[in-house]
């Protein structure tokens, strides 16, 4: 059973949140009036002392109520920031609440989507909405979402790799604090993603011009001069000679204006920068004894000579000043008193020099915690989870061990009311349970459940059982497969092309054994040469570097334990009672006893012949 404990005490957190969140919009309103009472109030003694002649007093008044009004606004401008991050901060605890609850219309949509020819994404639903990544993503950057779809979409991994991932998000796990607040900084500063390939690509693409530097103190000398002499025009000193150092300054300006070219590099650029400058801030801020896995992990970037949050945010207000082209009069005036676009051109270059070897850095290890965190988080939020085990602990990836072996193993997807968990026990090279079952009895989704916890555990995170063990596997699937116009692929030859796929992946001895999990084993074609190909299929898969599970509907293929020592018959199966057909899901040994399509077709009204169905069902 889930444990109600995380649910509740996310519930009371966002009910006192809430409350604060009332309380902030009453005093909201209240600084509202008040601000409107000082301005009328200011208004009208302005207006009465002026009008009285009193000017010393009217002069005061402006001076005083201008000061009441700012810091009122000022104060007012805090109030609302705050009520703004409790909203969000309420946003961040009900996607929580969604998540545990399977929620899928609360919990925020993230794209995700693998390969049409990925080998188990698709069969597993691993990408997509509904999908595991749906559930797990809680990432705030493209670099960081990618990082957690590479760990459930590339296995299995390097063993040091899985216990460095598994070990900082166990560590991440006790740290929700820490895991929200990363996701609360990202979303103050903006609402979409942090786009760090954008980011490198502008910091990488080079901006200015040759003689950038001495063009630049021409039209600093020339601005100054240009000052001076209008001042002195302007006091009668001189004649207008402002003119000519002005009108050389201008014609300087356009032949090297470079326009668009510049402004594409900084009019929302900065708004990317403040927000990774922010969360990398608050990395570097938490990053604990250097013993800490989240230490260990964002140490590389902590070996710059400055922190990497100041070279960002230095960044970020560079490219802030240079997007003031995008307003064309605010522009003009700042260019026309010095050489505003020089000089943070000049700047730019600067930044780009001193961050461009680093930024990639800084981004892999935001990505690392990111995905690390996200992990971390379904631990959270599902305590009654266990932490897989591998068979090796040596750091050694057995390439002849074969095992997974789990206790009561669900299906993470489905909410807790409707999963029914199953042992599993698939051990040796070769092994290869035949599952049958009537339609509706459960094995598609049991082999999605096989897969789809081994992805959890090869990824570093928890699985939904009360205790699982494995060895290193490589996953193959054919339970999901679309036939193809574009490509023009049958159902049946897309079929025999992911299955082929599979098979040749099972000769591969160098590396780990292939887990091979076969829904209705060709179901695109007619029974006797189902049959027959079946038959041959399966006796390849048992001599081959693999094992797995293949289900299916033609109860003649149960005979092969007879020929196959390795081959285990497993079944589901549903009762009748009221006239209607009950399934526990429940994964039984031996053959099926019974089949239902016959029973499922006159229940829904299709002609189906009486005696032909009473003898099917007496098999029950």
């Amino acid at each position: 059973m889930v444990d109600p404990s995380r649910t509740t005490q996310l519930q009371r957190l966002i009910k006192r949140v809430d409350g604060l969140i009332r309380r902030g919009t009453k005093a909201s309103s209240r600084f509202t009036t008040l601000r409107l009472v000082i301005f009328l109030t200011g208004l009208g003694c302005i207006i009465l002392f002026y009008k009285s002649g009193w000017y010393d007093l009217g002069n005061s008044a402006v001076a005083g109520f201008l000061m009441l009004f700012i810091a009122v606004a000022a104060y007012h401008n805090r109030l609302e920031h705050r009520i703004h991050r409790l909203r969000l901060w309420n946003q961040i605890k009900g996607a929580h609440i969604a998540r545990t609850h399977r929620d899928w219309a609360h919990i925020p949509p993230r794209h995700s989507e693998a390969g049409p020819d990925h080998l188990y994404a698709k069969d597993l639903d691993l990408a997509g909405p509904h999908s595991l990544l749906h559930l797990l993503d809680t990432t705030v950057s493209d670099h960081g979402r990618e990082r957690l779809a590479s760990w459930l979409l590339i296995q299995p991994p390097p063993y040091d790799l899985w216990e460095k991932r598994q070990r900082l998000a166990r560590e991440l796990t006790n740290r929700q604090l820490f895991r929200d607040r990363l996701t609360l900084l990202a979303r103050l500063a903006g609402e979409q993603e942090i786009n760090g390939r954008r980011l490198e690509t502008a910091i990488h693409h080079a901006v200015g011009f040759p003689r950038l530097h001495l063009i630049l103190a021409v039209q600093t000398c020339l601005a100054c001069s240009t000052l001076l002499l209008g001042m002195g025009a302007l006091l009668g000193q001189l004649p207008g000679y402002w003119m000519f150092s002005f009108g050389a300054y201008a014609l300087i300006y356009f032949m090297t204006d470079q326009g668009e070219h510049l402004l594409e590099h900084a009019v929302g650029l900065h708004h990317e920068m403040e927000r990774l400058g922010t969360v990398l801030y608050h990395l570097e801020r938490h990053t604990g004894p250097a013993t800490s896995a989240l230490t260990e992990t964002c140490s590389p970037m902590m070996g710059h000579d400055a922190k990497p949050s100041l070279h960002v945010k230095q960044a970020a207000r560079t490219l802030h000043a240079i997007s003031v082209k995008a307003n064309p009069l605010l522009h003009l005036g700042l260019n026309a008193l010095c050489p505003w676009d020089l000089w943070f051109t000049k700047q730019l270059t600067h930044v780009q020099e001193s961050i461009k070897d680093h930024l990639p850095t800084w981004l892999d290890c935001l990505a690392e915690v990111e995905a690390a965190s996200a992990l971390a988080n379904f631990a959270y939020l599902h305590p009654e989870y266990v932490w897989p085990t591998p068979l090796s602990t040596t750091g050694r990836q057995d390439k002849t061990t074969a095992l997974v072996q789990a206790d009561r193993l669900g299906h993470p997807l489905l909410p807790i009311n409707s999963r029914v968990a199953n042992d599993v026990c698939l051990d040796g090279l070769g092994t290869v349970h035949l599952i049958t079952g009537s339609n509706m009895s459960g094995k598609s989704t049991f082999l999605r459940t096989i897969g789809i916890n081994l992805c959890l555990a090869q990824a570093g995170a928890p699985v939904c059982a009360t205790a699982m063990t494995w060895s290193w596997s490589r996953l193959a699937c054919c339970i999901r497969v679309d036939d193809s116009l574009d490509a023009g692929l049958s159902f049946f030859y897309a079929e025999v092309k992911r299955l082929k796929t599979l098979l040749d992946a099972t000769h591969d001895l160098t590396k780990p054994p292939v887990l091979f999990l076969i829904d209705e084993i060709f179901k695109g074609t007619n029974n006797r040469e189902r049959l027959i190909g079946s038959r041959a299929y399966i006796k390849a898969l048992s001599t081959g570097h693999g094992f797995g599970l293949v289900s299916t509907h033609d109860l003649e293929l149960t005979d092969l334990e007879k020929e196959i020592p390795s081959l285990i018959n497993s079944h589901f199966q549903e009762t009748v009672s009221a006239g209607a057909l009950q399934f526990d899901y429940t994964l039984r040994p031996g053959p099926c006893p019974t089949t239902n399509a016959l029973r499922i077709m006159e229940l829904e009204g299709l002609p189906v012949p009486k005696k032909d169905t009473h003898n099917t069902m007496q098999e029950l």
